[in-house]
């Protein structure tokens, strides 16, 4: 069957409908909140109804191919967009003091998930490729790391299925749940909250909109800044990482070459667009006339538009995130690598609480300075 694309109606109709949703969800939570729950603001998260919203219609209703493809656009490249757009929000010095700083935990986290996830994997009888797909898909960057993976180490496509069905269950709980913990753990300490959801939720979306959550529900943008700068440092490792994890996890049959060609393509782009917009941001924040020419009202207006289109975007990237978020196939997958997936959540997000609890005050002070 031909792939959908920009030309066909359905795959329109897809995009079309995460925009719906997406706009449903900010009418339903100011409801929700405001009308039904008495508050002057409401505290829930358009974000979270987009993706309950989605979630049940993606569940509920039979989507066609073609109109899958719509959605999966916008959980994808309108997600990437969004991201490179909330680079708007930082200058480069703060971007780049945050990932510094978020550095030493994101590899703390990813040594452990790599480690122990593949020891318990082999002590639970499953495959070294399926207890290797699992860890980086945990530990470095959900589906994206899994695919990148499995030529490496050899991983047939029902091990590569098996891994990404197995962490998207958790990765979708702990988004929900990981914005509560960490305000409860650091509540006078945005940027502490934002490093836990960096380097312990799974999935780009699923930080991206993790840390929405926490902007919204605790009206700390911090939150979200820092979160997404230690998820683009977890991304940029697996240029380094997949390499070893081959060697660690891998068949000796893997296409080495053409796993060395994929692995440099997946440079993100989006990361370099986030880079390039700080860059922006702060030679356009350097005089008393941005760019020497723009008057500062008008500088204020772009970058105040700028950071509203980028929440807008993550908002219908989310959404489509809950429509494409089938658990139909789950059941397959059996006991033991749902376990281990679960096993693998449990010490990566346990390795980054416990460190950033124990040196929070430290981060705490690199990240303000």
């Amino acid at each position: 069957m031909p792939t959908a694309t920009f030309r066909s109606t359905p795959w329109w109709a897809g995009l079309a409908l995460a925009l719906a949703v997406a706009l449903a969800a900010g009418h339903v939570a100011d409801f929700v909140g405001t009308a039904l729950m008495g508050f002057e603001r409401s505290p829930v998260s358009a974000i979270m109804m987009g993706i309950v919203i989605g979630m049940v219609i993606g569940n509920t209703l039979p989507l066609s191919a073609p109109v899958l493809g719509g959605v999966r656009f916008g959980a994808t490249t309108v997600l990437r967009v969004g991201i490179m757009l909330l680079g708007i929000r930082l200058s480069l010095v703060s971007a780049g003091a945050s990932a510094l700083v978020a550095l030493p935990f994101v590899a703390a986290a990813i040594a452990a998930g790599l480690g122990t996830v593949g020891w318990l994997g082999g002590r639970m009888g499953l495959g070294r490729r399926l207890a290797g797909l699992i860890a980086v898909g945990t530990s470095i960057c959900g589906a994206t790391a899994i695919v990148a993976t499995a030529p490496v180490i050899g991983a047939d496509e029902d091990e590569v299925s098996y891994a990404i069905a197995s962490i998207t269950v958790f990765g979708v709980a702990v988004m929900f749940l990981y914005p509560i913990l960490a305000h409860a753990l650091f509540p006078e300490d945005p940027a502490l909250a934002g490093l836990v959801l960096g380097t312990s939720i799974h999935e780009t979306a699923q930080v991206a909109g993790a840390g929405m959550m926490y902007q919204a529900q605790y009206t700390a943008p911090q939150a979200l800044d820092v979160a997404t700068v230690t998820k683009l440092v977890r991304n940029l490792s697996m240029i380094a990482l997949i390499p070893l994890v081959g060697i660690l996890y891998g068949s000796r049959t893997g296409n080495a070459s053409g796993a060395k060609r994929r692995i440099l393509s997946m440079v993100p782009w989006f990361i370099v667009g986030f880079a390039v917009m700080s860059a922006v941001r702060t030679l356009g924040d350097a005089g008393d006339r941005p760019f020497g020419f723009l008057p500062p009202s008008a500088w204020g207006t772009t970058v105040a538009l700028l950071q509203s289109s980028a929440e807008w975007l993550l908002l219908v990237a989310m959404s489509a995130v809950g429509l494409s978020s089938s658990f139909a196939g789950i059941r397959r997958i059996g006991a033991r690598p749902f376990a281990l997936a679960l096993f693998a959540a449990l010490v990566v997000g346990g390795v980054s609480l416990s460190l950033i609890a124990i040196f929070g005050p430290v981060v705490a002070r690199g990240l303000a300075g």
